[in-house]
């Protein structure tokens, strides 16, 4: 409960809800690598991370997995299709051992039969990373690679907006998920984060990003 209350989307909730949520839960140790759900499973309830992290990713046509992002604690995800009944749209694997709670779709429909108003809760989970969606979409389409890539850091950082009174400093990302994230080259995604690091904004180790400048990192964006 602690954990989750981490979150701003649950913190959020009313303490029968987030007393609901977690009687209906069950507790999933997952080993780096481990394969939650697949793209084209069929819904089975909603997720949170407890500990460590889940790569949300999709495989081109060369067999290449491309990551779209990375989820840690205490964020929640699988929501979309408890609302459209539809197959998982992408694949979530383990990225290092991890353990997420899992709220089965029978337990999670027979709250929200019960009190209906309760897919409000829900539908504010999907409005908060729509938004998101949006915000990267359009700087996919306008902003140079370096704009990108700090607002991405920063996002990163802030747990994609859920986390509440918390930023993380250490980022568990590669360049090379970065890249993938971004839609960039390894190379070009390199480059920019030598100009980042030229200029003690970050400092790159292997595997690892760490901000020291966050708020140099908010004035790119904004100018």
């Amino acid at each position: 409960m602690a954990r989750l209350r981490q979150g701003r989307w649950f913190s959020e909730l009313d303490d029968d809800f987030q007393h609901a949520l977690l009687a209906a839960a069950r507790v999933r140790p997952l080993v780096d690598g481990e394969r939650l759900f697949a793209r084209g499973d069929a819904p089975d309830g909603l997720y949170a991370i407890i500990d460590g992290a889940v790569r949300v990713t999709a495989v081109n046509e060369a067999g290449k997995e491309l990551l779209l992002t990375r989820v840690e604690a205490p964020g929640w995800f699988g929501e979309i299709a408890v609302f459209d009944r539809q197959p998982r749209t992408h694949d979530c694997i383990a990225d290092g051992d991890a353990v997420v709670l899992h709220i089965p779709l029978p337990a999670l429909d027979g709250l929200l039969a019960a009190e209906p108003l309760r897919w409000r809760d829900l539908g504010l989970l999907v409005a908060a990373k729509l938004r998101l969606t949006f915000e990267i979409l359009e700087d996919s389409a306008h902003l140079p690679l370096a704009l990108r890539l700090a607002r991405r850091l920063l996002v990163l950082a802030g747990g994609h907006g859920e986390w509440r009174d918390q930023h993380k400093r250490v980022l568990d990302v590669t360049q090379e998920q970065l890249a993938s994230m971004l839609s960039a080259s390894r190379q070009s995604v390199n480059q920019a984060l030598k100009d980042l690091e030229q200029r003690g904004i970050v400092k790159v180790s292997y595997g690892h990003i760490e901000l020291l400048d966050s708020d140099a990192l908010g004035a790119m964006i904004k100018t």
